[in-house]
């Protein structure tokens, strides 16, 4: 097995290729060079997955694509969340749903005491 990781054997294939990879064939591609057997293959492709969202020399495409992000313009690489609208009545919803089951508790409780009763 080779002492590069992953993601530094991915950069230098795409730097080869000088084009965008599918994933699944970039991993393909990378455990070949690795020379994991199968079961290590499987095993490993989410690390590698991981690996690729954390390196900052690599950039997400559409349709699960990746690319260097030396490649790309800022603005292909880079998700504008500005853009991103919060919506704030999920909290409200969680809020009251929290009330109430406190309510429901104290009406079980009010009705385990009625039974003690009788």
């Amino acid at each position: 097995m080779s002492s590069r990781s992953m993601t530094d054997i991915a950069y230098e294939l795409m730097k080869k290729d000088k084009k965008e990879a599918v994933f699944s064939q970039l991993w393909q591609e990378v455990s070949k060079t690795l020379g994991l057997s199968e079961t290590q293959t499987v095993k490993k492709i989410a690390s590698f997955y991981s690996a690729l969202m954390l390196d900052t020399r690599f950039t997400l495409l559409a349709d699960n694509k990746w690319d260097l992000r030396e490649r790309r313009r800022y603005n292909e690489s880079h998700v504008d969340t500005s853009a991103i609208l919060i919506d704030d009545e999920d909290e409200e919803y969680d809020e009251d749903y929290e009330e109430d089951d406190s309510d429901d508790e104290k009406e079980t409780d009010k009705e385990e005491e009625d039974e003690k009763d009788f």
